[in-house]
């Protein structure tokens, strides 16, 4: 044990998901909400994009809390280069999801974890990719009837039913797709002196 093991885990998002996600690992944790703008920069990259908003996200919280270790998280849905966007109709979401038919969506997630009493800070992007059935038009209105993800990037829900569309999911973590990625949030926090195994009651 050490003496900077009564640091607080600060999990700078409300998204039940990433609660979700973190309550895996059974440590003790506070969520805060950040409120960054969330606008892209000119000719900012998908991966520069969820880097910045990570690191703002967490340095928005960090402010507000002292002997604490602060998570940021960002993720963009990525197509042919392009940040996929709510289809928020019926007819938008059949036109993403044909073109995605045999083709790959990859997310993008960015994580950033500081050490509010050293200000070390350790931001990456964690990519995993969504490779998808051939989808005919039938299947198409099939799932879409059935789940309504018209305000969800991509059209899809990975977490639910969009499952039946997937061929594959090629990541090194399972845990990203959803938001948040576990296996290298517990490694950053073992460089920062807090190891999850030992807080375990």
């Amino acid at each position: 044990m050490t003496n900077r093991e009564n640091r607080t885990i600060i999990l700078g998002s409300t998204s039940p998901f990433r609660k979700a996600l973190l309550e895996k690992l059974n440590i003790s944790f506070k969520t805060d909400k950040p409120e960054v703008d969330e606008t892209p920069l000119q000719n900012e990259t998908p991966d520069k994009l969820v880097a910045r908003l990570a690191l703002l996200k967490a340095q928005a919280v960090s402010e507000r809390h002292s002997n604490s270790i602060v998570i940021g998280s960002d993720q963009v849905a990525v197509f042919d280069g392009e940040i996929l966007g709510k289809p928020h109709t019926h007819e938008n979401a059949v036109k993403q999801l044909s073109k995605f038919s045999g083709n790959t969506v990859t997310f993008l997630t960015g994580l950033t974890v500081i050490d509010t009493n050293s200000g070390l800070t350790k931001t990456l992007v964690e990519p995993f990719d969504v490779v998808f059935k051939t989808l005919t038009l039938e299947m198409i209105n099939q799932y879409l009837f059935a789940e309504k993800p018209y305000k969800c990037a991509g059209s899809f829900k990975s977490e639910a039913l969009g499952i039946c569309l997937f061929e594959k999911l090629a990541g090194d973590d399972p845990n990203t797709l959803i938001g948040l990625p576990l296996i290298k949030l517990v490694g950053i926090l073992g460089e920062m002196d807090y190891s999850v195994l030992a807080q375990q009651k």
